[in-house]
C-alpha cells in the first residue's frame, strides 16, 4: 500500500479499546502474514484477547 497522501487513512486510538481505522486497510503482522479488509471502518485489537485477531471481536470486555 503507497504512502502517498492521497492514501492517508484516520486512526483513533482509544485508552481502553481496539484502535479504529478508516479502510479499506491491509495489515501485516509480526510473522510477516498480511490479512485485509475493505469495511469502511475496521478494529483493530490492542489487548491480543481477540479470536479475529487482528480484527477486534470485543473479547476485551
Amino acid at each position: 500500500m503507497p504512502n502517498a497522501p492521497e492514501s492517508r487513512r484516520r486512526i483513533t486510538l482509544n485508552d481502553d479499546g481496539p484502535w479504529l481505522v478508516e479502510g479499506p486497510v491491509e495489515v501485516t503482522g509480526a510473522d510477516g502474514t498480511t490479512v485485509a479488509s475493505d469495511r469502511f471502518t475496521v478494529a483493530i485489537c490492542t489487548c491480543r484477547r481477540s479470536h479475529t485477531y487482528p480484527w477486534c471481536d470485543t473479547s476485551h470486555r
